[in-house]
């Protein structure tokens, strides 16, 4: 900006006293300043695009980083229950010991040996425990990277997401996935069926079960016999879908229809059918792995 101030007071009060060689060689000066800040408005575009890029892979870490820290704090509050546990077990075995000393041999046996079964009792309740604490991390996780999955472009009130008991699951109404009384897909079911695959195929320890609701108007075609056959038609087609179009495992499968039953909301108003009208898809171990917890490795 400067140079070019100088070059203008220079045409406007000496263009006389000038040569052209010296006129030329200020404009040669002015184009070279022009490409100069031409180039560092380019950097300068491209340090906002790695900015916005640094700060969108700062977002996904913080949620990795919040899953880590629940995960961290759980694990601290069963390690510190744990802890004082023991102390009062060793504390009242103590105490137990003390007041049986005179005991005979055969019943100082006899109770060492029940003391022993008691421990193996509580080892086993421990390692449950321990088996219950690591499966709620593991669903907290799922959840927080599912949300995290879904929320980009499709979040709204038609997806809820709920961890319940030993298993997470995916409400989805059926306005976003169906046209009404039909199991064909829509356009929009595409948009969250393929990230929940995504989710599926990174996780292939964990089995997928989709059950189809509905409400409780009947219905009859020539396609569709009740709300039975269409709760399982509905569940049947997402099913498919993430098999033949997202390349989900069929053997991590499962489709189900529960039709009219197993109601949310009742079905006197249009907003508690609306409720009740669903796909929910369930992500839960395995059956052979739900028993490994429960079978410690000797």
């Amino acid at each position: 900006m400067k140079n070019l101030l100088i070059f203008t007071l220079i045409l406007t009060l000496g263009q006389s006293c000038v040569s052209k060689k010296k006129y030329a060689d200020l404009g040669y000066e002015m184009d070279a300043v022009t490409n100069d800040m031409r180039s560092k408005d380019y950097a300068l575009s491209e340090c906002v695009k790695e900015k916005s890029k640094l700060e969108s892979k700062l977002e996904s870490e913080q949620v990795k980083y919040t899953a880590l820290q629940t995960e961290r704090q759980v694990t601290e509050q069963n390690l510190k229950a744990q802890i004082e546990d023991l102390k009062k077990q060793r504390q009242q075995q103590f105490s137990q010991v003390d007041d049986l000393t005179v005991l005979s041999k055969s019943a100082s046996e006899n109770m060492n040996q029940t003391i022993r079964q008691l421990e193996q009792k509580d080892n086993y309740i421990k390692y449950l425990n321990g088996a219950k604490t690591k499966a709620d991390s593991l669903n907290l996780a799922l959840a927080l990277n599912l949300k995290s999955v879904l929320k980009k472009g499709i979040e709204d009130e038609d997806i809820e997401i709920k961890v319940d008991k030993t298993v997470v699951y995916v409400n989805l109404s059926d306005k976003m996935l169906f046209n009404s009384g039909s199991y064909t897909l829509t356009a929009r079911a595409d948009e969250v069926l393929s990230k929940v695959a995504q989710i599926a195929k990174s996780r292939p320890e964990l089995d997928l079960m989709v059950e189809g609701y509905t409400d409780n108007v009947p219905i009859t075609n020539s396609c569709i016999t009740d709300n039975w056959d269409l709760s399982v038609k509905r569940s049947a087609q997402v099913v498919r879908s993430l098999q033949t179009k997202y390349g989900v495992n069929p053997d991590k499968l499962i489709a189900a229809g529960r039709g009219e039953y197993n109601r949310l909301a009742e079905n006197d108003t249009m907003e508690g059918k609306a409720i009740n009208r669903r796909t929910r898809i369930i992500l839960l171990p395995k059956l052979g792995q739900f028993y490994d917890l429960l079978a410690p490795q000797n």
